[in-house]
């Protein structure tokens, strides 16, 4: 299995974070994917995300590539190195947030996290879908905050325009034999969440009823699965891996007032 993984992007503003394949979960869906024999071409912005995936061991390998998702001639770069081969799947996990509220964003916070979050994902998937086979996957890496309000609106937002997006790829691939499918992940031990106020980590953590903030192995997990063939008939799915987070609305605060 061949498969370019999202990039990490440079920070911007003070209250601007980043994710991505260089750090947690880009770099776990790397790991697990070469463990499982898979061949990752592993893109990201920086060459020093090299650093968390040096070492890497099992009958899989690794090539690293340096992309900036939001530059189309990139992706075009890339899928012309690629020509000739094929491509089985397609993980979209570049990601940053904006943490500034609905009063205080700017336009240029909204674009800027919209270009990499969610143009970013287009056009990767416009770039290398002739490259895809029947029975390709691809899976974009959403959020909790796709699936509900959460209050950074930048970041909200885009994660919200990821799904409309997924769906329409699903939609539009699926006669090709390609499926589309998407995960969202809640509170994850990160160095994007790490960048969290204490605050927000006991609030999010509080609001999960399994109690504890997940790990980057076990979104990484459920990626694996939607790019095997284990998922052949899922298409269009939005995956929570959140720790039932998002299962409640809202009123696990409401019941733990009340014992």
């Amino acid at each position: 299995m061949e498969l370019p993984s999202g990039p990490k992007h440079e920070s911007g503003p003070s209250r601007e974070n980043r994710g991505g394949d260089g750090q947690g979960q880009g770099s776990a869906e790397a790991r697990l994917l070469v463990e499982h024999g898979c061949r990752v071409f592993a893109v990201a912005l920086s060459a020093q995300v090299l650093d968390e995936l040096l070492g890497l061991s099992g009958p899989g390998q690794l090539i690293y590539r340096q992309l900036d998702v939001t530059q189309r001639a990139q992706w075009e770069e890339l899928a012309a190195q690629l020509d000739g081969g094929t491509l089985h799947g397609l993980v979209n996990n570049a990601g940053i947030t904006q943490r500034d509220r609905l009063a205080e964003v700017s336009l240029e916070q909204l674009h800027r996290v919209y270009e990499v979050n969610v143009a970013g994902a287009l056009l990767g998937i416009q770039e290398l879908s002739s490259l895809f086979t029947r029975g390709s996957s691809i899976v974009n890496i959403g959020s909790v905050a796709g699936l509900s309000a959460h209050y950074p609106v930048a970041y909200t937002t885009s994660k919200w325009a990821l799904r409309g997006l997924n769906q329409v790829a699903c939609m539009e691939l699926g006669p090709a034999g390609i499926r589309v499918n998407s995960v969202h992940p809640g509170f994850i031990e990160t160095a994007m969440t790490n960048g969290a106020k204490t605050g927000f980590r006991e609030a999010a953590i509080a609001e999960t009823p399994l109690g504890r903030a997940g790990s980057s192995e076990e979104v990484a997990n459920v990626v694996l699965f939607l790019l095997s063939n284990l998922s052949s008939f899922v298409n269009g799915a939005e995956i929570p891996v959140d720790g039932g987070q998002t299962s409640h609305g809202g009123a696990k605060s409401i019941s733990d007032a009340l014992k």
